[in-house]
């Protein structure tokens, strides 16, 4: 059964940054697509970034493009979101999903088979 752990949500103030992490378990092939996406309390759940984690390409969401970054770390199966110059806007339950691997990795929750159980970001202003 194909895990997603994510970790590292948490409180800051507006400017601040944080670092979310994914560990991927037993997801084969080996390469595949990660979608990382937020759901603001009364709003539909968002995609806003992606890799293809074979080319490690990444595609963003306008909202977050020049903000947040992904990248992964192979010996840890394990991806990151790194969240900087934050905002109010920002504060969300923070998922990350996973699904078979893709040229072009989607934004839409549609697309992924498999989910974390999310982990909370709060940002005050």
């Amino acid at each position: 059964q194909v895990q997603l752990v994510e970790s590292g949500g948490g409180s800051v103030q507006a400017g601040g940054s944080l670092r979310l992490s994914c560990a991927v378990s037993r997801m084969a092939p080996r390469y595949y697509s990660l979608g990382w996406f937020r759901q603001a309390p009364g709003k539909e759940r968002e995609g806003i970034a992606a890799m293809d984690t074979g080319r490690s390409h990444t595609y963003y969401a306008d909202s977050v493009k020049g903000r947040f970054t992904v990248s992964k770390d192979n010996a840890k199966n394990t991806v990151y979101l790194q969240m900087n110059n934050l905002s109010p806007e920002d504060t969300a339950m923070y998922y990350c999903a996973a699904t078979v691997w893709q040229a072009r990795p989607a934004l839409a929750r549609n697309q992924y088979d498999y989910w974390g159980q999310g982990t909370q970001v709060t940002v005050s202003s």
